[in-house]
C-alpha cells in the first residue's frame, strides 16, 4: 500500500528536527521544490569519507534510500562533485548534509 505523500519541505523539516533531537547534526545545504523535490543526503564521516543517499521508492511505492555513491565511502570532493552533477540534472533537488563520525542516519526507511 502506498503511503500518503507529504510535502518535501514539511517531511524534511520533521526529519531534521528528529535528527537534532537524536544528537545528529543535519543541515539543509540546498533547498529544492517545496512540494515534490527529491532529496539527497550527504553523510560526512570526516576522515572515513562520505556517502550520498538518494531518496527513492521501493516496488510498492514506499519511501526508501539508495546508496547513490556506492557501498564504500568516498572522498568529500567526489561526493560534492556527484551532488553538483545531480543538481545540474534536477533543479528541484534538496541537498542535506549530516556530519557524524559514527555514520548514524536519522531516517527509518530502508536502504535498498
Amino acid at each position: 500500500m502506498e503511503e500518503a505523500r507529504l510535502r518535501t519541505d514539511f517531511w524534511l523539516m520533521a526529519l531534521i528536527r528528529q535528527s537534532m533531537a537524536d544528537g545528529i547534526p543535519m543541515t539543509v545545504v540546498h533547498k529544492g521544490d517545496a512540494v515534490g523535490g527529491a532529496v539527497l543526503i550527504k553523510l560526512n564521516q570526516f576522515e572515513q569519507g562520505c556517502t550520498v543517499f538518494s531518496q527513492t521508492r521501493d516496488g510498492e511505492g514506499n519511501r526508501a534510500w539508495l546508496r547513490a555513491t556506492g557501498t564504500d565511502p568516498i572522498a568529500e570532493a567526489d561526493a560534492d562533485s556527484f551532488i553538483s552533477r545531480q543538481r545540474g540534472y534536477d533543479s528541484d533537488l534538496w541537498v542535506v548534509e549530516i556530519e557524524d563520525r559514527q555514520g548514524r542516519l536519522p531516517f527509518t526507511e530502508p536502504i535498498v
